[in-house]
């Protein structure tokens, strides 16, 4: 059986799924294991203190790292946030308490989303005193949460960040109901220790009921042919199952390879587009397309890790959405160790105990960092720094501890890519 042609231009064969052999892997688990083995010893060491030395700062303080002994030189990483309509107040606040002058930023609104808030958002976002690395979409199109408009978008943004910038190693897709749970130098420091080829990724093949309700239905998302927001509809028609490469899905929240999103946007081979072409008539496409195409890519399936590094909570019968987080979560979302929380409602009681116990952030302040230089301001990170400086805190060991975990040889390669 070939595969079904979704509703539009014909689809080119898609490239077969390549299998590899157990001695052919282009991650060594023993170089992975190695080093973050010495991220953590050197989170130990800059962590204690000799008892002649002065007493060991607050745990709740982050601690300062040496320059001169911060290991290997930080990654750089591109943020895409998206909003749509009332959003732009919490999109401040994620590029906020996500901000560090080694990123770059691209801030996008949809088109439901007036053309004051987006103006506004563009003015507040770049008021900061050397915040040339941060930009917003001025003319976006609409996303549908259901249609392929989502994927689009998101699509554009990576397009628009490799662009404005030629030096980021990660891209990292951020919703306005996202918020980080570790410091931005956290984040740097344990990345830095890791190659730059994987790709975080929550996926699976078991596909069971969304079969019939997310696979097979044929739709159209008018949010790619109109001006106005309207809703997807569904054809009568259903499509077959493809047996040229085999369908992932997962969610929607991504840490990807700059290699990987150059594959997908400008590379010259077929798959990206053959699967583009393919979910673009497909209910949530944005939580199935980089999963297969990932998983069916020779060249990328050995890179993936089976984690999104994002903590959220489900309803476990339906699982179609993930539940609100609220204070009653804050124990377990920080001994997850993972870096962001998924989902947040707007300005909820949690998001100000994060900024005050994780993050250490002050209303519409950064999170302050080894960059931020203005000791004793009110506004330290008014001041910059080095940008290469980077202090992290407790929550870093926690984070090192779970990639840790997750990257040994049985958990990295037993999770990767299955064919249920």
């Amino acid at each position: 059986m070939q595969p079904s042609a979704p509703a539009g231009p014909a689809a080119t064969a898609a490239l077969p799924l390549a299998v590899f052999p157990k001695d052919s892997r282009p991650l060594p688990c023993l170089l992975l294991a190695s080093l973050l083995l010495l991220l953590l010893l050197h989170l130990l060491s800059s962590s204690s203190s000799p008892s002649a030395s002065p007493p060991a700062a607050p745990q709740h303080i982050p601690l300062p790292v040496d320059a001169s002994s911060a290991g290997p030189a930080p990654p750089s990483l591109a943020f895409l946030l998206t909003g749509s309509a009332g959003d732009a107040e919490r999109l401040l606040r994620l590029l906020l308490a996500t901000y560090h002058p080694r990123n770059l930023y691209l801030l996008l609104l949809d088109r439901a989303a007036s053309d004051g808030d987006r103006a506004r958002l563009a003015r507040q976002a770049r008021a900061g005193p050397g915040r040339t690395n941060v930009h917003v979409v001025g003319d976006p199109g609409f996303a549908n949460p259901r249609g392929a408009s989502t994927l689009a978008a998101t699509l554009h943004g990576a397009a628009l960040l490799l662009r404005v910038g030629q030096d980021w190693d990660w891209f990292v897709h951020l919703d306005a109901g996202d918020y980080p749970l570790v410091t931005p130098d956290d984040l740097l420091h344990v990345l830095s220790y890791l190659p730059k080829d994987l790709n975080f990724i929550q996926h699976t093949s078991y596909i069971c009921w969304r079969e019939s309700r997310q696979i097979r239905p044929i739709v159209v998302d008018p949010g790619l042919y109109l001006s106005s927001r309207t809703d997807i509809f569904y054809a009568t028609q259903k499509r077959e199952l493809p047996n040229a490469y085999k369908l992932f899905t997962g969610s929607s929240s991504v840490i990807l390879s700059r290699k990987f999103i150059e594959y997908c946007i400008i590379g010259t081979d077929n798959l990206p587009r053959t699967m583009l072409m393919y979910y673009t008539n497909m209910p949530l496409p944005h939580r199935k397309y980089f999963q297969t195409v990932l998983c069916n890519s020779p060249e990328f399936n050995r890179t993936v890790v089976n984690h999104d590094l994002h903590y959220s909570k489900w309803d476990s019968p339906s699982k179609k959405e993930p539940l609100l987080l609220t204070l009653d979560d804050v124990e377990n979302m920080t001994q997850s160790g993972v870096a962001f929380g998924t989902r947040f409602s707007k300005d909820d009681p949690v998001l100000n105990h994060i900024d005050e116990e994780i993050l250490h952030r002050q209303a519409g302040e950064p999170s302050p960092g080894g960059w931020c230089i203005g000791v004793g301001d009110a506004s330290p990170c008014s001041v910059s720094g080095n940008p290469d400086v980077l202090r992290p805190g407790p929550a870093a060991m926690k984070l090192a501890k779970f990639l840790a975990q997750g990257l040994t040889y049985r958990n990295f390669y037993s999770q990767q890519c299955i064919w249920d």
